[in-house]
């Protein structure tokens, strides 16, 4: 039991680091290509972490289709380190500070609408993609 969750935690801890990397690139991507002018890479990695996390659950959860560990270190790790609620919370609050009311709401509502609506695409395509499987 105890190796097991050493197993898992540093399973876990090495999708953080990749999600943690991946979510710092896509940050300088999006700055660099889309300006400063509103949090495109928070919104990138949210939208794009809904989706997956909603795909690699609906794959894992309740078939073996992927082991635990997989699963593990796909949501609990890099999904973890990818998604940024806590950047979305002060980017907006920000935003709400330098009085950029629709840029701020903007972001709230686009975040929230897209990243529950990429989650439940997540679900169907990882539905559909059990269906082909015979």
């Amino acid at each position: 039991m105890e190796a097991l969750l050493v197993e898992r935690v540093l399973l876990i801890g090495l999708g953080g680091a990749m999600g943690s990397i991946a979510r710092y690139l896509t940050s300088l991507v999006a700055l660099a290509w889309l300006g400063p002018d509103f949090p495109y890479g928070t919104l990138i990695v949210n939208v794009t972490g809904a989706f997956f996390i909603g795909l690699v659950q609906e794959l894992g959860a309740e078939t073996a289709v992927m082991s635990d560990n997989a699963r593990l270190f796909l949501t609990t790790g890099v999904m973890g380190g990818l998604t940024t609620y806590s950047s979305f919370s002060y980017e907006t609050i920000r935003l709400i500070e330098a009085k950029a009311w629709t840029s701020a709401w903007v972001n709230v509502v686009v975040t929230t609408a897209i990243c529950l609506g990429l989650c439940f695409l997540g679900i169907v395509v990882g539905r559909f993609v059990l269906s082909m499987r015979g």
